[in-house]
């Protein structure tokens, strides 16, 4: 072994804490990376991945036939910018029975003689392609009937479903063939043409719509009924896992810089400490550059074993979230990929070296001479004033020094400073991101109800119920302990345009205390006034004041959305007197304050048991996805926190060898054990009350930063009031957190002070 690599060893073995610093801190940094960017590349790979070997739609468009004549729909592929074109395809929006008349959703149903083609190749998932007439092929979306079942159209004619399909463009609920489109015909179907695109160029937006007015220009006025871009499409494949880029991206952030902090730190404090055993390794022949990559090499060693520690955790925490999300397309790789791995490794290690070599150049730069003199000699005094100040202030001898220390050493003092408020910042910031996202869950759910009735047979959406409306309504109203109730029945609709179906839910009663929040706008008032979510008015190009006309079974209703609601969904909000007939299916019932739920649905259910209603308790189910995301806050929050004590604890052990004499003055001079310890605390105490002042506000920006980003990779705006979870007392209890990891660093360097034997300390130099 060379003379370097002997300096190499030797200064891993001795500087044990500064070595597990260094190694947690990488660890922490590479964890978070890794889940943050294979994360993102994770979802984005399987949509990416179908999208380009199905050859998918950049523009799907649907046309009214009777303003656009095919030919004329078949001469806009060959407008500038289109690579690739398919269509037109007779396009009907059904709604169809099941066996037994079971009613479904209406479908949207297109005709294709096959599924390849030059746009759009539609993948068997199952079955076949339908061959002869009356024979249906299931898409993948939210409506799934197996193979063999048989639907009966409004006019009679029964279909048998042969096969199941995915197209990766979501252009249709399932397909016939040309010679089947004659048979959906009938009252309340709605007809069109179907228009698939290929652009030359289509990553944004910007280009997709360029492509969109182009094409609508080749067509008559008003021929466009509806338009999707392919990257609405796919958004929504990645929503579930782009949920976590924005924290995973901010406590990865929150690694490196502390990364940056605790390793600069240790280099520097390490060769102040060793400045003698430097002056003698460049008597010895160690060159500068030698001193410097020694130094460097130090750092890396155990920063290679905390990168690897940590992209193999980054890799198994990400595994129960790639299950959620990679099931799209019957993609099997649910791992991220390797580069990512090797990349964010590689990155946090390029970090520690050039901070490691920053710190250690002064090393280098020493003087033999000067080096030797100077040796483990304290530099300049400094901080004199603060002595002198803390010796009038009413506390203990002991604890005055611990408070005038920090002024001592300044660079140390503003290491511990930045440590600790890293941590504070770490906790807030993690404390107001599981407080939003509860908030968050409740209005999604929108279901904060005591109580629940309903049939005794649970569907989705829940049927009508042969109940009196008025006899249920005022058994609940007369109840004792009915402090508010509504009552709502839901409904499928379809929208021009948008494949999938959407919910319609019709409220009886005042329904806004239930968990409902508004983004923009205002709750509805009057027939005919709705409120809809993001996903909704995304879907349909629809803003707050537009009026949208919606299938609800074969009936065409014309709501005006007059407030956009916290919704993930593709529903609408409106009042029972938009949609006439459609009784509720369910009530919800909130009960006054120290009412016992269980005993009221008892009662309840006794007195509307010749409804053929039964009231229960509510609860709310916890979001498997919301624990995923406050498992992964809580890991990386208490891993951060670590590094950040050590941190403390690292700076506290130098600043603790460098006065190890002065520590034995003062033990013979008769200070205790116990008031060592109140010495060796009292010198960051400050430091860690100030770390918390500053922490906590960088903490709560960015829980405002990161919970609306989170919300908006799942297509969400998101309410303010979600956002506004810290109150007064809270903060102060945050506050606190700087001094808990101060003193939290702070107890092991000053048990070690305080058993230090003062003959010991006296003899160091």
């Amino acid at each position: 072994m060379s003379g370097l690599g002997r300096v190499i060893r030797s200064g891993v073995r001795r500087r044990r804490v500064q070595t597990t610093v260094i190694g947690l801190v990488a660890a922490a940094a590479v964890t978070a990376s890794v889940l943050g960017a294979g994360l993102l590349v994770a979802s984005r790979a399987p949509f990416d991945d179908a999208f380009a070997a199905q050859r998918g739609a950049h523009l799907t468009v649907q046309v009214d036939p009777n303003v656009a004549t095919p030919a004329q729909l078949t001469a806009s592929a060959s407008v500038s910018g289109v690579e690739a074109a398919a269509g037109p395809y007779p396009l009907r929006v059904v709604a169809l029975e099941g066996q037994e008349g079971m009613r479904m959703p209406p479908l949207t149903v297109v005709a294709r003689a096959e599924p390849g083609g030059a746009v759009d190749r539609v993948e068997l998932a199952g079955g076949r392609w339908a061959t002869g007439p009356n024979e249906l092929v299931m898409g993948g979306g939210a409506i799934r009937i197996p193979i063999g079942v048989r639907l009966t159209t409004a006019g009679g004619t029964v279909l048998t479903v042969v096969g199941t399909a995915r197209s990766v463009s979501a252009t249709a609920s399932a397909w016939v063939l040309p010679s089947t489109l004659a048979a959906l015909d009938g009252p309340g179907t709605v007809r069109g043409y179907q228009m698939l695109y290929r652009f030359a160029a289509a990553s944004s937006p910007a280009q997709v719509d360029a492509g969109r007015d182009a094409v609508a220009a080749t067509m008559p006025p008003g021929a466009v009924t509806a338009a999707r871009s392919w990257l609405d499409v796919r958004q929504r494949a990645a929503e579930d896992s782009a949920v976590f880029v924005p924290f995973l991206v901010a406590f990865a952030l929150l690694g490196i810089v502390m990364a940056v902090l605790v390793v600069g730190t240790v280099i520097a404090g390490t060769v102040g400490a060793a400045t003698r055993r430097i002056g003698i390794l460049k008597a010895l022949g160690c060159t500068p550059a030698g001193i410097v990559r020694a130094y460097v090499a130090q750092a890396l060693f155990p920063a290679a074993v905390g990168a690897v520690a940590g992209t193999i955790a980054g890799n198994l925490i990400a595994l129960p979230v790639l299950a959620e999300t990679e099931q799209l397309y019957g993609s099997a790789n649910t791992t991220i990929a390797w580069w990512v791995s090797v990349l964010a490794a590689g990155g946090v290690l390029t970090v520690v070296a050039v901070t490691a070599w920053a710190a250690a150049l002064r090393a280098g730069r020493l003087p033999t001479v000067d080096a030797i003199a100077v040796g483990r000699a304290s530099g300049p005094a400094r901080g004199r004033w603060a002595s002198r100040l803390a010796a009038r202030l009413p506390v203990s001898r002991p604890v005055g020094l611990g408070l005038a220390r920090p002024f001592a050493r300044p660079v140390r003092t503003t290491a511990i400073l930045l440590a600790v408020a890293s941590g504070a910042a770490t906790v807030t910031f993690a404390t107001g991101l599981g407080a939003s996202l509860l908030r968050i869950q409740t209005a999604l759910e929108q279901n904060t109800a005591d109580v629940t009735v309903g049939g005794t047979a649970g569907a989705d959406p829940p049927a009508a119920s042969t109940a009196d409306p008025a006899s249920v309504q005022a058994t609940i109203a007369t109840r004792e302990d009915t402090r508010a109730w509504y009552g709502l029945a839901q409904a499928r609709g379809t929208v021009p345009g948008v494949t999938d179906p959407l919910t319609v839910t019709a409220i009886t009663g005042d329904a806004t205390w239930d968990g409902f929040e508004m983004v923009s706008g205002r709750w509805f008032s009057a027939p005919g006034e709705a409120v809809a979510g993001a996903p909704l008015l995304a879907a349909t190009g629809s803003r707050v004041g537009d009026v949208v006309t919606i299938q609800i079974e074969g009936t065409a209703v014309r709501l005006r959305i007059v407030g956009e609601i916290f919704e993930s969904g593709r529903g609408m909000f409106t009042g029972a007197d938009t949609i006439p007939g459609l009784p509720p299916a369910e009530y919800r019932i909130a009960l006054t304050d120290g009412a016992d739920a269980s005993d009221y649905a008892e009662k309840l259910t006794g007195a509307l048991t010749a409804q053929g209603l039964v009231a229960h308790p509510n609860g709310l189910d916890v979001d498997p996805l919301l624990v995923v995301v406050q498992g992964l806050t809580t890991a990386l929050t208490l891993l951060l926190i670590a590094v950040a004590a050590l941190g403390v604890l690292n700076m506290l052990v130098l600043d603790l060898r460098d006065r190890v004499h002065d520590l034995g003055v003062h033990k013979a001079l008769g200070m205790t054990p116990r008031q060592t310890i109140a010495m060796v605390v009292a010198s960051v105490a400050g430091v860690g009350v100030v770390g918390g002042l500053l922490g906590v506000p960088v903490g709560v920006a960015m829980q405002r930063l990161v919970v609306p980003a989170m919300a908006a990779s799942g297509g969400l705006h998101l309410p303010e009031t979600l956002l506004d979870v810290y109150g007064p007392v809270l903060l102060a209890a945050l506050a606190l957190g700087g001094p808990a990891i101060a003193l939290l660093g702070a107890l092991l360097p000053a048990g070690w002070a305080a058993r230090t034997r003062t003959a010991t300390a006296l003899r160091t130099e």
